[in-house]
């Protein structure tokens, strides 16, 4: 057992939403999934210019960072800011010292103009070096054109689609959509409402699928590799590992913590990477799901990325965390001014 680990992986996150925090609340409260994405988030998205994703990124990659969290694969949107979009995340997280891994949304809410656009900032961000999926939002946000314009392009590019995939009972029907296109290199968010064995990584969201109320995934039902991710619900990994072991055990009372620690493990094979960082913990043994399971408040106290300190004594080396807190807390007046 030790108190040293590899990095962490957030296998689902929307970095977009680091600044939703506090934001003003709906014109009224949504009593549903759909009406959640319509009166909160798809509020947010189009708010969204460049400078406030940068500053999303910024906090949300510090916040990752400072939880032992040393990759992040992102799913964004900012439907009136796409151009460049994914180079300005991908920037902010190198500049934290967090690897990222991107795709953007795809998405016919906005009409099919909208939808080429974002098609294009994942092609022109990935023939340039970037590294990422091709993104979609949910089957039904996708006309079947724009669902296999994504295909196409994830497959002239040899890369994955990273997508919401049934998170909702109004997206049940994406099983039998994806159930001739899906392949083994994408990455399936949620699933809780897949009725269909589709190839590809299952990202397991626990947290926001509590919040969203929206059911229970039963990852253990599948025989994929599942992941874990935090849907946009901060970084912190070890949380999300306990919030998936409590959930895993109301489901049955029988489960022990092994499970979402093995969920929590495979982030590890969608960034290998993060097996040559090193993150120091408060807390001995930091390598016990046991342990960790009942322990919260568990934080790094160093942690290293490709060999370089970025986290001492708990604090960001490379960046100054409180400056970026502080931006972040104007930024995010001037994004909820506009809602």
């Amino acid at each position: 057992m030790s108190r040293t680990t590899p990095g962490l992986v957030c296998a689902h996150h929307h970095l977009y939403s680091s600044l939703a925090r506090g934001m003003p609340a709906p014109p009224r409260p949504p009593e549903t999934f759909s009406e959640i994405l319509e009166l909160v988030w798809w509020r947010l998205d189009v708010a969204l210019d460049l400078e406030l994703v940068r500053w999303s990124a910024l906090l949300g990659a510090l916040e990752a960072l400072e939880a032992g969290t040393t990759a992040i694969i992102d799913h964004h949107a900012s439907p009136h800011a796409i151009d460049g979009s994914l180079t300005v995340i991908a920037d902010a997280c190198a500049e934290v010292g967090v690897r990222v891994v991107c795709a953007y949304e795809v998405t016919d809410r906005h009409g099919p103009a909208n939808a080429k656009e974002g098609l294009a900032e994942n092609e022109r961000f990935l023939r340039e070096g970037g590294r990422g999926f091709v993104g979609a939002h949910a089957c039904f946000t996708l006309s079947d054109d724009t669902l296999e314009a994504v295909c196409g392009l994830a497959d002239d590019l040899d890369v994955g689609v990273h997508l919401h995939v049934a998170e909702a009972a109004i997206d049940r029907d994406a099983g039998v959509r994806l159930a001739e296109r899906a392949r083994d290199d994408w990455l399936l968010a949620h699933c809780v409402h897949l009725d269909h064995r589709l190839p590809g990584t299952i990202v397991h969201n626990p947290a926001s699928n509590l919040n969203n109320g929206v059911g229970y995934a039963r990852p253990r039902r599948f025989a994929n590799r599942v992941a874990l991710g935090t849907d946009g619900i901060g970084g912190d990994m070890l949380e999300e590992f306990r919030v998936a072991y409590l959930a895993l055990r109301d489901h049955d009372v029988t489960e022990t913590p092994l499970p979402a620690w093995e969920w929590l493990q495979n982030g590890a094979r969608l960034v290998p990477e993060v097996l040559d960082d090193e993150v120091t913990w408060s807390y001995d043994p930091a390598d016990d799901p046991w342990h960790l399971a009942f322990t919260p408040g568990v934080r790094p106290v160093e942690v290293r990325v490709g060999g370089e300190t970025f986290v001492r004594d708990g604090r960001a080396t490379r960046v100054d965390g409180e400056r970026i807190r502080a931006r972040a807390r104007e930024e995010a007046g001037r994004l909820w001014a506009r809602l």
